[in-house]
């Protein structure tokens, strides 16, 4: 068993304790989401001296210009900010991650090969992207943590591997109805018509997982290149848990968000898997997990609530330099939608998750009913293409906090594909625009 000091074992409690105060606001009893923030922070602050030294410094980079930026905001714009909710960034995000990470409590544990028929090669490659995007449009991030912990238990994953992973996941973003890209795009414009969006965006997601394919064998040998069985025994914990999430989201507890339904469902299907063991063993597990497994999560935790703060400092500058009557564009067509698309794709090469593009660019538009579904799209092509390349995107954060793979490396080997996805997505986009013009 793995050693921990008790910093460590401290700090693996106060992120169990960030979680349960996470279930817990998903009520109405009470507002957690200071305390959610607050907890996790003060985790990574005794866990910072642990944390690798190069994620170490990206985060410390992220911290400084989102403080700085909320500074400048204040000071020299002389805008309200929020100081005590400046620390929520990608606090939700956390949390899920953190339930998602009990999985490893559900069945036998140790150095044990994958399990189903082995598949390798080009066939391998393929059907992990088809795993991961499918099981992705409802679980979304855990689905890789889920599929990726599967390959790596018989080694190391390889680049192939890593690249199928990110642009399973990533391609969701195109049409899944249940993916965090949809779920913003609705929330900002309510009158999409998500058809429209998803008999584009799903040809393109198809063309992605068959683009991965035909470069990566191209690319690399991937003779013993191990995929992702698609076999029933494989599939069936996933589809299990996706079986379950939806249950709860149309029928159990409709109100909540997939995120949030992933945030409780994980940990308690983990916990109650065990308790036919018996309440002493389920209880040294969650234990062993609490002090060993969580402190092992300082590299992803930090990394993705520093990048929320920045973004928090970046939208909050934003706002209060441009003023909230000024309009960026006094028309929403095909060139705008375009020129949006590139911006924020470029950005996310910047280490900006698209989210922030999105959500300033709806910030700074006045859109028409006719608009809105071309909005759409440019949101959910843009997240879909930036998340793949961007290396401060979730999906890149979480490979190089769980895998160590770093985000740069993934953005190197992501250029070509993103080329031809940003192609493709141009081409809908001016479709789109063609039609509703």
């Amino acid at each position: 068993m793995q050693q921990t000091t008790p910093r460590q074992r401290l700090a693996g409690v106060l992120i169990l304790v960030g979680l349960i105060a996470q279930i817990i606001g998903f009520t109405d009893w009470l507002n957690t989401a200071h305390a959610v923030s607050y907890l996790l922070w003060t985790a990574v602050v005794l866990l910072w001296r642990d944390i690798p030294r190069r994620s170490r410094i990206q985060a410390g980079v992220l911290i400084a210009l989102g403080v700085g930026m909320l500074l400048v905001a204040r000071f020299v714009y002389d805008a309200e900010v929020d100081w005590p909710a400046m620390w929520q960034g990608n606090s939700f995000v956390v949390s899920m991650l953190v339930g998602v990470s009990f999985i490893s409590l559900i069945g036998k544990q140790g150095n044990k090969g994958a399990s189903g028929q082995r598949v390798t090669g080009t066939g391998g490659v393929l059907s992990t992207w088809l795993g991961v995007h499918f099981l992705g449009t409802i679980l979304n991030l855990s689905t890789v943590f889920m599929v990726g912990d599967k390959l790596a238990r018989r080694a190391p994953l390889t680049t192939p591997q890593l690249l199928a992973l990110n642009r399973g996941l990533s391609s969701a973003a195109l049409w899944s109805p249940f993916f965090a890209s949809m779920g913003v795009v609705i929330a900002l414009v309510p009158e999409v018509q998500y058809a429209q969006i998803a008999v584009v965006g799903f040809p393109i997601a198809m063309l992605s997982g068959l683009l991965t394919t035909l470069e990566l064998r191209k690319r690399f040998d991937l003779s013993e290149v191990d995929g992702y069985s698609l076999a029933p025994r494989s599939l069936l914990m996933p589809v299990g848990m996706a079986s379950l999430v939806m249950l709860f989201h149309f029928w159990l507890t409709p109100a909540l968000t997939i995120v949030s339904i992933i945030t409780f469902l994980l940990p308690s299907v983990a916990l109650l898997s065990n308790l036919p063991h018996g309440p002493l063993f389920t209880l040294r597990r969650l234990n062993q997990h609490t002090t060993t497994r969580l402190p092992a999560m300082r590299g992803e935790i930090s990394l993705f609530l520093a990048a929320g703060l920045l973004t928090i400092g970046l939208s909050t500058l934003v706002s209060a330099a441009a003023g909230s009557d000024w309009t960026l564009f006094s028309r929403f067509g095909t060139f705008q939608a375009m020129l949006s698309f590139a911006t924020i794709t470029l950005s996310a090469l910047a280490g900006l998750h698209p989210i922030i593009g999105v959500s300033v660019l709806a910030s700074m538009l006045n859109l028409q009913e006719g608009e809105q579904t071309l909005f759409a799209f440019v949101a959910v092509s843009s997240w879909a293409v930036g998340t793949s390349v961007g290396p401060l995107s979730g999906i890149n954060l979480s490979l190089q906090g769980r895998y160590g793979v770093s985000g740069y490396r993934m953005m190197k080997n992501n250029m070509l594909y993103a080329a031809v996805m940003s192609l493709l997505s141009l081409g809908a986009i001016a479709g789109i625009g063609f039609l509703a013009s």
